[in-house]
């Protein structure tokens, strides 16, 4: 009897084992499957998810790629603690950091993801047109934001497709990274940007205008190749951000905080949000990715102390007695702090005009932070001599939505990619290129309007304001080209520090060697760890991470090459 029964089991179908770990074509291939591979490729961007990968080397925030590295923020903890990071601020940058391998494989995780249900949703018969073109477009505006996200970080990078992708071959993928791929990711966008609808009934899917957006977002960042003019990308991207505009259907909240507050997401101002999710006993849909950048060891979270605004930061929101910017002589005298004072030792803050953005974008002593009480100074802060005495704050939520899953560190405090103020600044710029002075005016003036709503001042317990907030509009008539760029430029800073967006900014502009070796000038005396450091023309595009280049062998050659300088 055992062996009749073995025999009747043994059968070519007996034989026939599904993979393990990995979804089938079967699975896929049905309308369950591929909403659920689409899911499988939004769960990517928050930049947690892939295997091996730490949940701080490729956050969506881009912290320490885009702010650390810039002039807006240090490394922050001390000098033993993550020393790569440290690698990574003095432009000091190795194909072997650990920070851009894990970054390169959650993009192309992402990309992968996206190209899943590309490939497989032509054989998913039981789904109607209208949806499938919908996730059509989903899924390649999904592969476009991981494509961007690669191509600001290295500029020569492989655009993979669903014609490419094979995950039955993986020399498939072996493609050279020497061709220019805006042309593709524009493609993507472009199709989402037609197919996409104008509203989505789930919180986190891009409608036709993040697509338009993120298309203007890419025209931009073309818009000055070597540090010229081209008006074809200028014109593109203004085209569509007047669309975006005259559309109606965004527009800024009264309070610059409610923008970076968990209880205020997915507001009107947002045209793409990252969305993050906690429950009370799982924390892995939180943005973890942020961890590092709690106070230490007292403040909110007990860890871990990095990413810490810079003095040279602070100092850009200072303001003249009509309410502007100092643009050109911001960084002549210091914000005054309480860097070598104890907590417990008497500290007066400083005294002169200041934009309130300042106090929502970083945390200084003596000023509420949150509803955290006041910030104490040296008590939050890990190492003052080595990191400076300021804490970041954008990340930071109230105590209501702290520690809903048990970590203090992670929230549901989503990550606003790209915001309606987003849109104006970029129009401004368009505008001043254009010679349209007094449009871009309108539109810095409209952003500084709402940081000027004294209902958006950080406020003591009295109602009062915590520090001397004087901010007012450009009110003389813009003639001056150079002026009027350079304060777009300046309004970008203040409106978006602290946000990862610093860095890409200044390669974009074509300034980042100028600005970031004036910064390092006075920021070298300050931070005595910065001695030395200086940044190159090379270190506009990272390094293509050395583990990447050995897995793209193909026949014994490396199919992608190092940028170049490394």
């Amino acid at each position: 009897m055992l062996g009749l029964i073995t025999l009747l089991a043994c059968n070519e179908e007996f034989l026939e084992k599904l993979p393990q770990g990995q979804y089938s074509p079967q699975v896929l291939q049905t309308p369950q499957g591929i909403e659920g591979a689409l899911i499988g490729a939004y769960a990517l961007l928050d930049g947690i998810g892939t295997a091996g990968v730490t949940s701080w080397h490729a956050p969506a925030s881009n912290w320490i790629f885009g702010s650390v590295v810039s002039d807006d923020a240090y490394k922050g903890s001390d000098a033993g603690d993550q020393p790569e990071q440290t690698f990574m601020e003095r432009y000091v940058w190795l194909p072997t950091n650990v920070h851009l391998y894990g970054k390169w494989r959650t993009i192309y995780d992402g990309i992968s993801r996206s190209n899943d249900v590309l490939r497989n949703l032509p054989m998913v018969d039981e789904i109607n047109s209208d949806r499938r073109l919908q996730i059509e477009a989903e899924a390649r505006f999904l592969r476009a934001h991981y494509h961007f996200e690669g191509k600001q970080m290295w500029n020569n990078i492989s655009f993979i497709d669903e014609q490419t992708w094979n995950p039955d071959d993986p020399s498939s993928v072996l493609l050279p990274n020497t061709d220019d791929i805006w042309p593709s990711i524009q493609a993507d966008f472009e199709f989402a940007a037609q197919h996409l609808p104008n509203e989505q009934s789930d919180l986190g899917r891009p409608t036709r205008y993040a697509a338009m957006a993120y298309l203007a977002k890419c025209h931009m960042f073309q818009s000055f190749p070597n540090g010229n003019r081209d008006l074809d990308h200028i014109n593109s991207a203004k085209n569509l951000l007047d669309q975006i505009i005259q559309s109606g259907r965004y527009k800024l909240v009264d309070n610059f905080h409610d923008n970076f507050a968990a209880e205020s997401r997915n507001n009107e101002e947002s045209v793409f949000e990252i969305q993050y999710s906690l429950t009370a006993a799982d924390a892995s849909g939180g943005n973890l990715g942020d961890g590092l950048t709690y106070m230490y060891p007292n403040g909110p979270g007990g860890c871990c102390g990095f990413f810490q605004p810079s003095q040279n930061l602070v100092n850009a929101y200072k303001t003249d007695e009509n309410g502007l910017p100092f643009i050109y002589t911001f960084n002549e005298e210091d914000v005054k702090n309480d860097e070598g004072l104890l907590s417990s030792e008497p500290f007066e803050p400083y005294e002169g005009n200041l934009d309130p953005r300042l106090d929502w974008t970083v945390g200084r002593r003596g000023i509420p932070y949150l509803d955290w009480g006041d910030h104490p100074g040296r008590f939050w802060i890990r190492d003052q001599s080595y990191a400076g005495p300021y804490s970041s704050k954008k990340q930071i939520v109230s105590r209501a939505e702290s520690g809903k899953s048990g970590n203090m560190r992670a929230s549901a405090n989503n990550y606003r990619l790209i915001r309606f103020s987003h849109v104006l600044l970029w129009a401004a710029e368009c505008e001043v290129e254009l010679g349209n002075l007094e449009k871009a005016r309108e539109y810095v003036n409209i952003v500084r309007t709402r940081a000027k709503n004294p209902s958006g001042y950080v406020l003591r317990e009295d109602g009062s304001p915590a520090a001397n907030y004087i901010i007012d509009l450009y009110t003389e008539t813009w003639t001056d080209t150079e002026f009027a760029r350079d304060a777009v430029r300046f309004e970008n800073r203040l409106e978006f520090a602290m946000e990862g967006h610093r860095f890409f900014d200044l390669v974009r502009w074509g300034v980042s060697v100028e600005v970031l070796n004036n910064y390092l000038v006075k920021e070298r005396q300050l931070r005595t760890y910065l001695s030395g450091a200086a940044f190159e023309e090379k270190n506009q595009y990272y390094p293509i991470p050395e583990q990447a280049i050995v897995y793209s062998s193909k026949e014994g050659n490396a199919t992608i090459v190092q940028n170049p300088g490394y």
